[in-house]
């Protein structure tokens, strides 16, 4: 009898880590499904709203809590960029563009789906200068690397030239682990944030 109330309890576990795994790549599905627009000049906006002209940009997906959001929000006021949510559009208008930057979570040891799709049809480039980063549930130097490798590679086959990366935690309710509040909670935090901006200092230099 007790061996029937344990198996009951484990199978009906195993079915609630089965249903958040099929809604949550279902609603990856959807938001990848939505790149198909195009974005025109007129449509950059810096982190205020407000439109502007500059010559740093930063192409973002930031899926679940914002955390990618907030490092974005770190970098872009030092290198003066303007950040362009990339669900809902592609583009290809770069050549006034120094500075490019591209940054999502990490899901499945890449970036998302959406971010990876949305740089392999942006349009071949020369020398242009691009940096990377994430938030992750796990993050180490070494790990970080290597779940940029995807990336990486796309924008250096189209001619990108990676002049640095980026990486810190950020908060994780993905799967099982909404049930027990995720891991991570309040990251990035204000240290994660202020080593953004240090990020972005270096690339001024």
């Amino acid at each position: 009898m007790i061996k029937k109330r344990y198996f009951l309890v484990f199978f009906g576990v195993f079915i609630l880590f089965l249903s958040a795994c099929t809604n949550q790549n279902s609603s990856r599905l959807d938001a990848v499904s939505k790149a198909t627009g195009v974005y025109s000049e007129s449509e950059i906006t810096n982190i205020d709203g407000q439109s502007m002209e500059t010559y740093a940009i930063i192409f973002l997906y930031s899926y679940h809590h914002g955390n990618t959001r907030k490092i974005a929000n770190a970098i872009a006021p030092i290198i003066n960029a303007s950040i362009i949510d990339i669900e809902g559009g592609v583009f290809n208008s770069l050549e006034k563009y120094e500075l490019i930057g591209f940054g999502s979570g990490i899901d499945s040891d890449k970036h998302f789906q959406a971010l990876l799709d949305f740089a392999g049809n942006l349009p071949d480039v020369q020398n242009k200068k691009a940096f990377i980063f994430s938030t992750s549930g796990i993050h180490y130097e070494e790990k970080m690397l290597q779940d940029h490798e995807t990336l990486r590679n796309i924008l250096q086959n189209k001619g990108f030239v990676i002049v640095g990366e980026f990486g810190c935690l950020g908060h994780n309710t993905n799967s099982f682990l909404r049930f027990f509040g995720g891991m991570n909670k309040g990251r990035p935090n204000s240290e994660d944030i202020q080593n953004a901006e240090a990020f972005a200092e270096r690339l001024l230099k």
